[in-house]
């Protein structure tokens, strides 16, 4: 950067000695050449080899700017004392130049001291300066916020932690209040000191930094800086090893990169954010519900052995040991945390029974002497893979001991998993490999947990989360079938936690819980009709977009890509959604008519012979609908409504719709 600076420079200083030169040979405005042009170039000139001198302390945006702005006043001053050297009669005669000309030019050369000027006093490392105060270059008048961002940049490169935390504070500042301010933030060269400053501040300094990082990324063009500058990199460096606070601050800013730029997911995940987060979720959250993981655990220890076993036929020995061992760490792990739930008999022996019990199936399982698993490493019977001990896997993926993050207060602990929920909300957005990559660890479990106790925040990022996942698997078979099996204590328990907050109906985690359970119809059993009750109660007196939700999740329970749409049709007629479609097909609002109608059509088409269809009018209300032609441009509507129509008149009477008169 300095060798740089100094080229920038070289032309500035070359034209001050010729202006000097020239003035010196002026054979007319002799007086104006000396006092107003001369006697202001030299003082230029001397900041400008001062400014040389201290090339590799100049922040590169402003210099170039106000280098610019000064070579170009110095070409002007140089062409106007250049007319002042005529010796000829004539060429004096015909050469006017007007009075006002060298009082311009004095002004021009004054405000070019004074952006030199304050470019070497921004460019000074803090300490030499002090608490002076900087004020605005004569460059700046037409737009002061650009300085403000150049003294604050220069502060990031040069000044103290905590001024750099304090100059952090300020770009947060200026990036929230205007997306522009954040724009120039990008352009002046800002990212690369506040990244610095989050890898090596204090942790006041590291969150100001994060956060600043988090709202300048607005738009995809700004995001691809970022991520050139390695902003991946450095956010999985801190969700490993940074303090708590910071960890929970990066978390969020991970959140907004991924949700301004959904092309960063892919990257974010390459640099094992997704581990990392889903690490965060996990602590103190999974233990204190081991009713819930105990047998997901017995299921990962036999995924574990499993795996090693076929990766050591692949010669793969060192990934399944340690897959192995880890399922090991978290099988005790759980047991403990069910020890201080469920006092035993035995007391302390219990536990250490058990741990023993676990590593000694596990070892054998993989062909580890039992005996040697509290060793550093063990070679396993093939002579293959190194299986890291219990002991050192007994550290948390964030690089702190248990101990240590269990000392931090609860609203740090409170605020990093909402904060890791919303970050994995994002990341997972349509995104299959990523849902694939959470569904595989214990997050499902954990949201279920944190769904159940979590705070507000962390229940309502949870929430949409879980709403982002099962939109993927709706449309992947394969992660559907593998993560939302019927059977799956994990998703046993998202399920009942879905259930809870639909039957209570009374949080803003409504809408996200029915999406949800609308994506998962298809994972439904025939026997598992319990959700369709409290979805049709939904319909009935309810705000808008409650009533249009529920009407798009019972449609995916009664559409005929459903294996189970009879069922489910039967399931919403028995609990008297019948009469509440009719109502929002009438007299609902227009986002909410045409989805009732869609889905009144679904189950006309699958149960025609109904007694409660034909008793709610439903036929009348079908060709009521086909009339409007507002409903008949919705494009479901159109393709369905005839043929549930046809299906009706072939079931049910014209004369009347009593039962009485239905066709058999």
């Amino acid at each position: 950067m300095g060798d740089l600076v100094k080229q920038i420079l070289a032309k500035p200083i070359q034209l001050t000695d010729q202006v000097i030169k020239a003035a010196n040979e002026a054979a007319t405005f002799k007086q104006e050449c000396s006092e107003l042009i001369k006697s202001k170039t030299e003082k230029l000139a001397a900041l400008l080899r001062q400014a040389a001198r201290a090339s590799n302390d100049l922040y590169e945006r402003p210099t170039r700017r106000i280098i610019d702005d000064t070579e170009q006043v110095l070409e002007k001053a140089l062409a106007l004392v250049l007319k002042c050297r005529g010796h000829g009669l004539v060429k004096r005669v015909f050469t006017i130049i007007p009075t006002a000309a060298f009082r311009k030019m004095s002004s021009q050369l004054e405000n070019s001291i004074g952006d030199v000027s304050w470019l070497l006093r921004v460019s000074a490392p803090a300490n030499d300066r002090a608490d002076e105060y900087l004020g605005l270059p004569p460059i700046a008048s037409n737009e002061p916020i650009l300085c403000l961002i150049w003294e604050q940049i220069a502060i990031l490169y040069t000044g103290s932690l905590d001024d750099r935390s304090d100059a952090a504070a300020s770009l947060v500042s200026l990036a929230r209040d205007n997306d522009r301010y954040g724009k120039l933030i990008i352009e002046e060269g800002g990212v690369g000191p506040l990244l610095k400053l989050v890898k090596e501040g204090k942790v006041e300094g590291q969150e100001n930094a994060a956060r600043a990082i988090g709202l300048l990324g607005k738009d995809p063009e700004s995001i691809e800086h970022m991520i050139h500058t390695g902003v991946c990199s450095v956010f999985a460096k801190i969700l490993k090893d940074g303090p708590m606070k910071v960890q929970a601050v990066v978390a969020w800013a991970v959140s907004e990169l991924a949700s301004h730029y959904p092309k960063c997911q892919d990257l974010f995940a390459q640099h094992n954010i997704i581990r990392l987060l889903v690490s965060h979720l996990a602590f103190e959250t999974v233990q204190e519900h081991s009713k819930y993981a105990v047998v997901s655990k017995a299921t990962s220890m036999h995924a574990a052995v499993v795996l090693a076993s076929s990766t050591n036929n692949n010669n793969n020995n060192n990934s399944a040991a340690a897959a192995a061992d880890s399922a090991v760490v978290k099988g005790n792990n759980d047991l403990d945390d069910e020890k201080s739930l469920i006092p035993h008999p035995l007391g302390n022996k219990y536990p250490n029974q058990m741990h023993n019990l676990v590593s000694s199936t596990m070892a054998l399982k993989v062909g580890v002497n039992p005996t040697t698993t509290n060793t550093n490493t063990t070679t396993n019977a093939n002579g293959g893979g190194k299986v890291t001990s219990v002991h050192q896997q007994s550290l948390s993926l964030s690089g702190m001991s248990n101990r240590a993050r269990e000392m931090e207060d609860p609203a740090t602990k409170a605020y990093i998993k909402a904060m890791a929920a919303r970050a994995l909300w994002h990341l997972a957005k349509r995104n299959s490999p990523i849902c694939r990559s959470i569904t595989e660890s214990r997050a499902l479990l954990c949201f279920a947990v944190l769904l159940e106790k979590g705070a507000e925040e962390v229940q309502y990022n949870s929430a949409m989360a879980l709403m982002e996942i099962t939109a993927v698997a709706e449309e992947d078979a394969e992660l559907r079938r593998s993560a939302f099996k019927p059977n799956s204590p994990a998703c046993k328990a998202v399920v009942d936690q879905l259930f809870k907050v639909i039957e209570k109906a009374d949080s803003e985690l409504l809408v996200p819980c029915v999406k949800a359970i609308g994506n998962l119809g298809r994972t439904f059993k025939a026997t598992e009709t319990r959700m369709i009750s409290p979805l049709v109660k939904l319909l009935d007196e309810r705000e808008a977009e409650v009533s249009r939700e529920a009407c798009i999740a019972l449609t995916k329970f009664a559409c005929s890509d459903n294996y189970l749409h009879l069922d489910h049709s039967k399931a919403i007629i028995g609990a008297g959604g019948a009469k509440h479609l009719v109502q929002l097909v009438y007299f609902g609002e227009q986002i909410v008519q045409s989805c009732a109608l869609i889905l009144l059509c679904y189950i006309a088409l699958h149960v025609p012979d109904s007694e409660e269809l034909a008793g709610a009018e439903v036929l009348t209300v079908l060709e009521w609908a086909y009339k409007q032609a507002s409903l008949m441009q919705v494009e479901d509507v159109d393709k369905l409504l005839p043929e549930a129509k046809g299906k009706l008149e072939l079931y049910q009477s014209r004369g009347g719709y009593h039962k009485n008169n239905l066709i058999y």
